[in-house]
């Protein structure tokens, strides 16, 4: 697909035609692409987006989180290479000068609204699923509302994991939010099949009580901690239940509480 592709198909109403600056390829499953940001967009860090391709009369569109902060000029995305997906196998094959589609309202629950202030921020996520949080570490209403900003990340090989640890290294160093990163942000990476440094899914850290005395904090509580949940099915629900079980109430935009899940899609 190339940028000339776009004359064949019109721009569906309601819907932004936005070109591609840059990509990376990751593994033989991830890869990120940056693309414009019209001036008229805006959007609430941890929200998501309709996004497609201009190379059918009806595109394809599926939900992507924004990966970048409210503030970036511009748009970034963080996918998973599917060789048969209906929009991710052309997706991964895009290059710089290339269009993407978007739809111009943003939505999602993954949003400093949705909770209510607390002491600590757990990110919890798999695979793709870190996007939305690649938006919220570096948003600085995030340090405001909480001390300590905890970001779970787990992937099945260590090669997956480098969109997060590169993410958390340049957010630390950055102009805006790198002061509070270097002092509030924890970033907690974990393979599940590749050897590494911390092993395990993350709900049976959390069950098992590593998590916490990795981190030299005591378990979830109510009063004090606050949680935001993508990625996988199975861990969206097993991390809810915990929640649940820890007193936890789960909240909305129009109803701040606890913690939050995006179930708009899965990784």
């Amino acid at each position: 697909m190339t940028a000339e592709t776009t004359t064949e198909f019109p721009v569906p109403n309601g819907m932004l035609a936005e070109t591609v600056i840059s990509v990376e390829h990751y593994t033989d499953r991830l890869f990120k692409f940056r693309m414009t940001r019209p001036a008229s967009f805006r959007f609430r860090s941890g929200e998501f987006v309709m996004i497609g391709l201009p190379n059918a009369e009806k595109p394809v569109m599926r939900a992507y989180s924004i990966a970048s902060p409210s503030w970036d000029e511009e748009l970034e995305f963080f996918s998973i290479k599917v060789p048969d997906g209906p929009l991710t196998e052309h997706l991964q094959k895009v290059q710089p000068g290339d269009t993407v589609l978007m739809r111009k309202k943003p939505v999602g629950t993954l949003v400093n609204d949705a909770l209510l202030p607390g002491k600590r921020l757990y990110m919890v996520s798999t695979g793709t699923g870190i996007a939305p949080f690649a938006s919220l570490i570096r948003e600085p209403e995030t340090y405001e509302k909480f001390e300590q900003v905890i970001l779970i990340h787990t992937t099945r090989e260590v090669a997956e994991l480098t969109y997060g640890k590169e993410l958390v290294a340049a957010t630390r160093d950055d102009p805006l939010v790198g002061e509070e990163a270097s002092k509030q942000l924890t970033h907690y990476p974990t393979t599940t099949r590749e050897e590494s440094d911390k092993m395990g899914r993350s709900t049976d850290l959390i069950r098992s009580g590593k998590l916490f005395e990795d981190l030299g904090v005591p378990p979830l509580n109510p009063e004090t901690d606050r949680v935001m949940i993508c990625g996988s099915m199975d861990m969206l629900k097993d991390v809810k239940a915990i929640c649940e079980e820890a007193g936890l109430t789960e909240g909305a935009n129009n109803r701040p509480a606890e913690f939050v899940v995006e179930r708009a899609f899965v990784d």
